[in-house]
């Protein structure tokens, strides 16, 4: 890690960028974040053609405040000739009196390269897939080492996915290393990011919150010590224990919205790391202990940020919300939200994750769909910064309350195949019998839309954060846990758990004018696997795959997961009764075995992302996971069939 530069000396222009985002022939979304508005200029060379140079003005860019040095440019380009597919195009984003990308971030660019380049593809068969990047979780990132295959082809640009999707949890707002929480502390003093009043916490504002004897690894002793309020922390913060599958952290939770930029800024660029210096705050011995284990892993995490910046600066991104980019279990139950929306500060805690999602991940999906959120938040931005960098405390409650119930973040990018963006979080099928039950991860409503955006396609990729199909052990001790009233504990969400949700989106499976193959893409789980299903009564051969990549910078415990997938194979083989209680009857599920586990085993441990080539039917024609470890995983076809 470097150390942090002279507070005395200018900021550096550019602090986190540029991102691609949704990219086609006509139209380019860029997302950069500098520490002043900057004036720009774009210049495109497809690969044989000369340069293109493009000024990029007010009607090409929007410029929103977030501190006093800190501007997020939001870049719009529509192109009157359209640019050319499937050949390499380079480009620059060029400063006044600072020159290129080569001169003010070169981190950005391969060996042997002068600029940065994408590729427009013509179909959307190559996917390069992954969810869940915990930064301190101790392992090698796989954003990383999808750039060193990236590099390894930068000449080869057939080979080039369409898309980069990150299908949740690209920032853990719940869940922040203590060396992390500090660096963000750091950066908000540097760049003046925005301050805020706290209404119910027991201090007064983000000030406040920053330097209260509370401020690392104790935050779940903030919200008000009153009986309502020690339900909500329970409930809310969750030190609650997880001892089937994982535990909460959530002493670190991130709470305003300058913690949630400085955040993004720190998770997606080397840059900001610059201007921070880690000291070890005041702790127990405890604390102080897990503090330096930390550290080691947060350093190792910034040694691969400009291999981080520098893919996503070669390929479109799109992003989905998980829970963990909000808060753990997030709306997992009817419950769980009356007590969490119910508080004003759980309220602004949540409000102020989708209100970072929406500024750093949301807008690049999908522009026009979220111009009535983006509207609002630029007025906010704009009067927080009129008024001393302080977000005014009841338009930024009236904004978050839009935003929490703002209905849109799904998007579907049209091309061969057509690809369905799900947001699983927002439009749930609540219980009506129990409020503590799980909700289904879609409604009717959505799903009734899910079910004629893809009416008549031949074939589509559907992008769902959360497994349709998963473990079903797994699944089954979730359902345990939530008939014993504690689905907090397992989080205890899978399409499978809520009756309704599951029904109709198996019968959407079984419309006859719906797609004859889907390719299914999650995460969420942090292991990785691929399913072969069959529909056992519909006509024509329609197939569906299931497809999960995770975790990008994440895992599951090796001798846990070891344990629940042989229970598996052994409890649910394809002639055992225990198959006939399970909502997947219509269906014939076949696994894939990973080329490089042991005999037996269908689910893969180990950080990495996703690739997924598809024929031109939309099959999978391979199906491999680039372990963050250096080498491939191979999921070939099933030999032997299952329930």
């Amino acid at each position: 890690m470097t150390t942090a530069e002279d507070a005395s000396q200018p900021l550096p222009s550019v602090l986190a960028g540029p991102l691609l985002r949704r990219l086609s022939s006509e139209r380019l979304l860029f997302w950069l974040v500098g520490s002043r508005p900057l004036d720009m200029q774009l210049v495109l060379q497809p690969d044989g053609q000369p340069p293109r140079r493009l000024t990029i003005n007010d009607k090409r860019r929007r410029c929103l405040p977030l501190g006093r040095h800190a501007y997020l440019h939001l870049i719009d380009v529509s192109l009157e000739t359209p640019l050319p597919q499937d050949v390499r195009i380079d480009y620059d984003l060029r400063l006044a009196d600072e020159g290129g990308i080569a001169d003010w971030a070169p981190h950005l660019l391969h060996e042997g390269s002068r600029r940065p380049g994408f590729v427009l593809a013509s179909t959307q068969r190559r996917l390069l897939h992954g969810s869940c990047r915990r930064p301190h979780h101790d392992g090698p990132d796989g954003l990383a080492r999808a750039d060193a295959w990236l590099a390894e082809r930068r000449d080869d640009t057939g080979q080039w996915p369409a898309w980069l999707l990150l299908t949740g949890d690209q920032v853990y707002a719940d869940d922040v290393a203590g060396p992390m929480l500090v660096a963000i502390h750091q950066l908000i003093q540097r760049l003046g990011l925005f301050d805020e009043p706290l209404e119910g916490a027991t201090v007064a504002d983000s000030r406040a919150l920053y330097t209260t004897d509370t401020a690392y690894y104790r935050r779940d002793s903030l919200l008000p010590d009153v009986t309502e309020s020690n339900d909500l922390r329970k409930r809310f913060f969750g030190g609650a224990r997880k001892p089937i599958f994982t535990s909460a952290n959530a002493s670190n939770h991130l709470i305003s919205f300058g913690e949630i930029i400085a955040m993004y800024l720190l998770a997606w660029s080397p840059t900001p790391w610059r201007l921070v210096d880690i000291a070890e705050p005041a702790l127990d011995e405890p604390h102080a202990d897990i503090f330096a284990n930390e550290r080691g892993i947060i350093e190792r995490f910034v040694d691969d940020l400009p291999a981080v910046a520098r893919l996503m600066a070669h390929l479109p991104t799109l992003m989905i919300f998980d829970d963990h980019d909000v808060t753990d279990d997030w709306n997992l139950t009817a419950d769980w939200e009356e007590t969490a929306y119910g508080h004003p500060f759980s309220r602004r805690i949540i409000g102020n994750a989708l209100m970072g999602y929406l500024l750093c991940q949301g807008w690049g999906n999908d522009p026009d769909r979220l111009a009535d959120p983006m509207e609002e938040v630029a007025t906010l931005l704009d009067t927080a910064a009129r008024e001393d960098g302080w977000l005014p405390a009841e338009p930024h409650d009236v904004f978050l309350r839009h935003l929490q119930r703002f209905q849109g973040w799904e998007y579907q990018i049209p091309g061969t195949p057509r690809l369905v963006v799900l947001d699983t979080r927002t439009r749930r099928w609540r219980s009506e019998r129990k409020l503590g039950r799980p909700s289904g991860l879609m409604d009717w409503e959505a799903l009734s839309d899910l079910q004629q955006q893809i009416l008549d396609a031949p074939s589509v990729v559907i992008v769902s954060p959360t497994p349709m199909f998963g473990v079903k052990l797994i699944e089954v001790v979730q359902k345990l846990f939530t008939l014993a009233g504690k689905p907090l504990l397992v989080d205890a969400e899978n399409w499978m758990a809520h009756r309704g949700a599951a029904s109709v989106m198996l019968n959407i499976f079984r419309h006859s004018r719906t797609p004859g193959h889907y390719v299914v893409l999650s995460g969420d789980v942090h292991y990785s696997f691929a399913y072969d299903i069959e529909l056992r009564h519909r006509q024509h051969g329609s197939k569906i795959w299931q497809i999960t990549s995770s975790g990008v910078k994440n895992a599951f415990p090796d001798t846990l997961l070891d344990a629940f997938d042989r229970a598996n194979r052994w409890l649910y083989a394809p002639r055992s009764p225990l198959n006939w209680f399970t909502k997947r009857r219509p269906m014939r599920i076949r696994p894939r075995d990973p080329d490089r586990a042991e005999a037996g085993e269908r689910l893969w441990n180990g950080a990495g992302i996703g690739l997924v080539v598809l024929d031109e039917q939309g099959r999978p024609e391979e199906i491999r996971q680039l372990d963050a470890r250096g080498f491939d995983v191979v999921f070939p076809p099933p030999r032997q069939e299952s329930d």
